[in-house]
């Protein structure tokens, strides 16, 4: 039996990154996949020869979505229609057009029309601070649980990061991982994601990681060829983005699940 799942995010980029294996991974077994991102991501920066002649990065970046989602096997690509909010502190975050600004409900009801048009089973927001306290992710973790409180029978299933795996994984592969002027430090990692101990659901995706790394590729005007991620040799990458991780709040604590999908068969 098929499922239809809609993931939510905030930016082109964020959905290759965050779900782009479970979402590969669920069109495989056999179920629809629905993209949904609020924005188009006008804010990204990008290297000064990264666009062609009159092309804007909202171009770029539609394009590259759309390109990434078709290596992922994506059935439908949706816009929410609101702006990018930029990052956490910019003056841009105040702008009355940014996500960061939509009124909850109004965003949600846009949503909520989605989801039920496509009989939605599974919905994927961010976690309560949006990974790492971007406000665009913060507003995809509101808009995303109100507009699932107007659609019946629906699971939502936070995306986060595993903080401990990672911390962990930075620790045996030091050598490989922090080589890179851009790698991430381990200091910083405090608030990032989540600890082990709240997720619910671990999704292996190793099996899909060459999908996942080629719609990341895709996005080349926010991941170019020789950043951090895609310079990480195959074994680490693998480690590092075979595994994705998501909190249920409609599950006792404890609870270990290896699917988004599991308790629906």
């Amino acid at each position: 039996m098929g499922f239809t799942l809609v993931t939510f995010h905030a930016h082109p980029d964020d959905e290759a990154i965050a779900t782009g294996g479970t979402m590969a991974r669920a069109k495989a077994e056999g179920h629809r996949v629905v993209l949904v991102l609020a924005t188009r991501g006008e804010l990204g920066e990008h290297a000064p020869d990264a666009l062609a002649d009159g092309e804007t990065i909202t171009d770029r970046r539609v394009a590259e979505a759309l390109e990434a989602a078709e290596i992922l096997g994506v059935d439908r690509v949706e816009f929410l229609g609101y702006h990018d909010s930029g990052m956490a502190g910019e003056d841009t975050n105040e702008h009355e057009h940014s996500f960061a600004q939509a009124d909850v409900d109004e965003a949600a009801a846009r949503l909520a029309r989605l989801l039920i048009a496509e009989q939605a089973d599974v919905l994927t927001i961010y976690d309560d601070h949006g990974g790492y306290g971007h406000p665009d992710h913060i507003q995809v973790h509101r808009v995303g649980a109100r507009a699932a409180e107007l659609v019946p029978d629906l699971r939502v299933v936070e995306s986060t990061m595993n903080r401990d795996h990672i911390l962990r994984l930075m620790a045996e592969r030091r050598d490989e991982l922090m080589s890179s002027e851009d790698a991430p430090n381990p200091e910083d990692m405090a608030d990032f994601g989540s600890p082990e101990a709240i997720i619910t659901t671990t999704v292996d995706v190793r099996d899909f990681v060459e999908q996942k790394r080629a719609a990341m590729a895709a996005h080349a005007s926010q991941i170019p060829v020789d950043s951090f991620f895609l310079q990480m040799p195959p074994e680490a990458f693998k480690e590092a983005f075979g595994y994705e991780w998501f909190i249920r709040k409609d599950v006792p604590a404890g609870t270990h699940e290896t699917s988004i999908f599991a308790g629906l068969e």
